[in-house]
């Protein structure tokens, strides 16, 4: 399977973490490699709106890319984001003021296709769990591509949400299979097993595969093993899959001078990834020219949106009446109609394709107006949003 490129790996990939998580909230195992990938998935799409919001959307092309799924047989989805709806997760906790809580909720609490579109819903007091970086950590989906075992992307979600804080803690062994999916089978209620069958290898694809190394302990009475806990560090050869959200954008002197200016950190971010470096840099020296501006910000907002100056998007500019511009038009609107998660998921998917390096640092330079990959930016539209480009002269 083809892998993000490292150096793209931007977007709402993983949130800040926290040093000490206080809960977690336990998800049954018994899901699928695909179903986890796709819970993943629809929680990183929904992340944003998560407290303002109760339903929410996602077009099914995009969301089959993203979990590594091309095939059109919806089907097969419909009946994982059945098992999604089914899937139960627990949460046993203390609250702000000290309280006990205990609550379960099923994982989505609707789904349906309507029209090429998922749209779903979670239950209002686990999506205030979901939102809450001390209590769930969401997962860099780069890194949750390379997984090809249910068990080892599950053992995975578990020990990452203990990154800060270097181990799980004890789990009884009744608590690990449930986590694993494997509490109603009489055959891993042996330890050896157990070992030998789901630890050893989730453990060996974890350390291979992942921004973590995890080693396991027993804890034992008498000679048979009671508990286990795993003893998490960063994997120093993939911490570079570890970014987070945007890392590589706040090293930069155009991010520096929109903070400066008053923009905030994530607006910075999605601006710097919409539309580039150099496009944000002319608009920022268009904007400082001006005077009698009440709202610097604003009025930078404004000029990306409506390219105040002109030259917006460099060499990639076309006469207006070309079949060329209007193409390009017609990407730059659908650009705009995306979610800032779905434009990083379509970049990322975009230059996964993309092997020629100057074609690659041309994209980087230009995104969707690149002009050395005209021809490839309106296939890759053309799939994605069937019939965009119907009414355009192609001559």
């Amino acid at each position: 399977m083809d892998e993000i490129p490292r150096d793209r790996l931007t977007g709402s990939l993983r949130r800040a973490a926290v040093k000490k998580h206080v809960a977690a909230i336990h998800v049954s195992g018994k899901l699928t490699l695909l179903q986890r990938k796709l819970s993943n998935v629809l929680l990183l799409n929904a992340y944003d709106t998560l407290s303002s919001q109760t339903r929410h959307q996602i077009d099914a092309r995009t969301l089959c890319l993203m979990i590594g799924y091309n095939s059109n047989d919806f089907q097969t989805l419909k009946q994982s984001l059945r098992g999604l709806a089914e899937t139960v997760a627990e949460w046993d906790m203390l609250d702000e003021k000290g309280r006990q809580e205990w609550g379960v909720s099923s994982l989505l609490s609707y789904a349906k296709l309507k029209d090429g579109v998922c749209e779903y819903a979670y239950s209002p007091a686990l999506a205030e769990k979901l939102h809450d970086p001390k209590v769930f950590a969401l997962i860099n989906l780069n890194i949750q591509r390379r997984f090809t075992s249910g068990h080892a992307l599950a053992l995975y979600e578990n020990c990452y949400r203990f990154v800060r804080t270097g181990s799980t803690g004890w789990w009884s062994l009744e608590m690990f299979r449930r986590l694993m999916g494997l509490d109603d089978s009489n055959y891993y209620e042996s330890y050896k097993h157990l070992n030998a069958k789901v630890i050893k290898p989730a453990v060996a694809e974890i350390n291979k595969t992942s921004n973590i190394m995890v080693t396991p302990e027993t804890r034992k009475r008498g000679r048979a093993v009671t508990d286990i806990r795993f003893k998490i560090q960063e994997n120093p050869q993939l911490a570079i899959l570890d970014l987070d959200d945007g890392a590589g954008l706040r090293h930069g002197a155009i991010y520096t001078k929109l903070r400066e200016l008053g923009v905030s950190d994530r607006l910075a971010r999605q601006w710097l990834q919409v539309h580039g470096e150099d496009v944000v840099a002319q608009k920022l020296d268009y904007v400082s020219q001006r005077q009698n501006v009440e709202s610097m910000v604003g009025y930078l907002s404004a000029a990306l949106k409506d390219d105040f100056g002109g030259a917006g998007q460099g060499a990639a500019q076309a006469s207006p009446q070309s079949a060329k511009a209007k193409r390009l038009g017609r990407v730059q609107e659908a650009v705009l109609a995306r979610t800032p998660t779905q434009r990083d998921a379509d970049k990322r998917l975009f230059l996964s394709r993309i092997e020629d390096s100057g074609a690659r640092a041309d994209f980087e330079r230009f995104g969707w107006m690149s002009p050395m990959n005209i021809k490839e930016v309106a296939t890759f539209w053309e799939d994605l949003v069937p019939g965009i480009f119907d009414d355009v002269d192609q001559g």
